[in-house]
């Protein structure tokens, strides 16, 4: 066994086949992080035949007296079954990228671990996944352990929409608060559409609070994904929600008439007449917000009378299946829910073009754990009908212990901030 530099065009080959294959492992996504500092190298490992049997895309930077530390996002790509064949490359491995100055590696396979349902119910199992884990600790490789928020560079947790159905049966599965929200959107008057042009900076206003990547981040990835990436916003018709919210207020009004006229029947006693006084009360609160919704749309069109963006998602396509890469919404129209309507246009669209599955990005693995900081993130992407896979997480090597040792001791608040900065947290 050996491990060489690679071509470009040789690893995309290989990359693009492998059972472990993503759009992290790929020159794309080499070439949008190029542009922030880094620098990429490609590795692969050769058998005793000269056959390729593993590869990965390294991104690196120089941090202490030339050395450097290196991460292998969503990589390496290789067979983690044979203990011998694990230990022999991990071996080799240290060899060859000690040699090239790399002090430290870090990487974080897309090996499945478990496949579960909406609620965190394991619906499949990885059986070799525990044998893959003592095979890669044998070797010498660190487990960060099985996180169940955001520690890592990847969420150890995503949540992918099949869309192996009809489009009703795909729209069923959502949670009704789900499918409320989608339809109180529509009726608000927010429409979709696809910008074919990347205009990504609307989209950055939403979001540019959420992450430290910059607005050239989200351009160089649509320049490098050019074909493969997809930019969706949300707008809101205002004259649509004049008339919406003005139909919704004079139906209430209706409704909450014919609750007062029946409070006022006599043959109403006992518990008929409380059920019918909360409705009076619950259509006498609907009322004031029909109100305030109808007085804030003729704002609106009076300074919008052509509408205006209200929310934005970015989407990466790869082996026949799309990524939500990011999204955002002006909090201030939020109970228009107008990112839910955006989902929502996506995974018809892709449906329509024969993706598998719709993947929606980063969720919490801490599915009892109600309370938690990323409550609200689950509920609403496990809204939509998702299954969760669950990832083997992040793993860590040192390939120079005396230089790695040094390094540390004069950067022992910093830690691994350097290789963190461009590449940190999945965009949630």
């Amino acid at each position: 066994m050996k491990v060489i530099t690679l071509e470009e065009k040789d690893f995309e080959q290989y990359a693009k086949n492998h059972r472990y294959r993503n759009y992290y492992q790929s020159a794309a996504y080499a070439h949008t992080m190029i542009k922030f500092g880094y620098k990429a190298h490609y590795i692969g490992i050769i058998d005793e035949t000269d056959t390729l049997i593993g590869a990965t895309l390294l991104l690196y930077k120089e941090v202490f007296m030339n050395s450097k530390m290196a991460y292998a996002p969503r990589g390496i790509l290789f067979d983690y079954g044979n203990s011998f064949i694990v230990k022999e490359f991990a071996s080799k491995l240290k060899s060859l990228l000690g040699k090239q100055g790399f002090m430290y590696l870090k990487m974080d396979p897309l090996i499945p671990v478990s496949i579960r349902d909406s609620k965190g119910n394991i619906l499949n199992l990885n059986n070799e996944v525990n044998l893959i884990l003592a095979n890669l600790k044998n070797a010498g490789f660190q487990h960060k352990g099985n996180n169940l928020y955001f520690e890592n560079e990847k969420s150890r947790f995503e949540a992918l929409v099949l869309l192996n159905r009809s489009i009703n049966e795909i729209f069923e599965s959502f949670d009704k608060r789900t499918r409320h929200k989608i339809r109180k959107a529509e009726r608000s008057g927010i429409k979709i559409y696809s910008d074919s042009a990347l205009n990504v900076e609307p989209l950055y206003n939403f979001i540019k609070k959420k992450h430290t990547r910059t607005l050239n981040y989200y351009k160089e990835l649509c320049k490098n994904f050019a074909g493969n990436i997809d930019l969706y916003y949300a707008v809101l018709d205002t004259e649509q929600f004049v008339i919406s919210s003005k139909a919704l207020y004079e139906e209430e009004l209706d409704h909450n008439d014919k609750l007062a006229k029946l409070i006022q029947d006599p043959t109403k006693k006992g518990i008929s007449q409380r059920n019918t006084l909360n409705k009076k009360m619950e259509s006498d609160k609907l009322i004031n917000i029909y109100k305030k919704d109808m007085i804030m749309a003729t704002r609106l069109l009076k300074e919008n009378p052509d509408g205006f963006v209200v929310g934005g998602a970015l989407a990466i396509h790869y082996d026949n299946a799309s990524y939500l890469v990011i999204e955002g919404f002006n909090k201030k129209y939020k109970a228009l829910n107008p990112n839910y309507l955006l989902k929502w246009q996506m995974i018809k669209d892709y449906r329509q073009k024969g993706y598998k599955y719709f993947n929606l990005n980063a969720v919490s693995g801490a599915f009892e754990d109600i309370e938690n900081d990323y409550e609200g993130l689950n509920e609403m992407k496990l809204g939509y009908g998702s299954v969760i896979t669950e990832y083997i997480g992040e793993f860590d090597i040192i390939l120079n212990g005396l230089t790695y040792n040094l390094y540390r001791s004069f950067n022992k608040d910093k830690d691994e901030k350097q290789i963190r900065k461009q590449t940190k947290k999945t965009d949630k």
